[in-house]
């Protein structure tokens, strides 16, 4: 793994570290949803869960196709860039891509489980990004529902990013199941 990617999943492993501990600190109130309609902290690490176990799905797809994967250009970069503020911003809210939806599972796994799932999810990552190929650094590798196509190093700045707007969320979540 390159450097950068190194630092990348590093980033990443601390944020969802300390998600998980925020998580785990809630005991059984951890699966107390804040009120109707809303997620409890461990639907939200589900929520992750599926998330990346659809990105590194997507990533090892596009892999194969790998010489047919184009450069990113300057719009993506804006794009990736905008999304990185949109989701740092804390008012900022975004409803799951439905195809999200229909791979979550609607039983809820305790949080051992899904830590278990995560952990398994992430060394799957982690190998994809220890063989990923030097000279697909800066081809667009996956799509993100929002954005578009995003680099690798754009798509990992992407899952930091999104595990630590939904530390915001479990920690309002925690406050208000308290």
């Amino acid at each position: 793994m390159n450097h950068r990617l190194h630092l990348r999943f590093e980033q990443l492993e601390l944020a969802t570290s300390h998600l998980l501990d925020t998580v785990a600190a809630l005991g059984p109130r951890a699966t107390q949803p804040p009120g109707p309609g809303q997620w409890s902290a461990v639907q939200v690490v589900q929520h992750l869960v599926v998330s990346e176990t659809g990105i590194g799905q997507y990533m090892e797809k596009k892999l194969l196709q790998a010489e047919s994967l184009e450069k990113s250009g300057l719009a993506a970069f804006l794009k990736s860039r905008l999304l990185r503020v949109l989701l740092r911003l804390p008012f900022t809210r975004f409803k799951a891509p439905s195809y999200l939806e229909k791979m979550t599972p609607t039983e809820i796994p305790p949080l051992p489980e899904l830590q278990a799932e995560w952990a398994a999810v992430r060394r799957r990552l982690e190998r994809l990004l220890n063989e990923f190929p030097s000279n697909l650094l800066n081809r667009s590798i996956f799509k993100h529902p929002r954005s578009g196509m995003l680099t690798i190093y754009q798509t990992l700045d992407f899952m930091i990013d999104h595990v630590l707007h939904h530390q915001k969320q479990v920690e309002r979540i925690a406050l208000a199941v308290k």
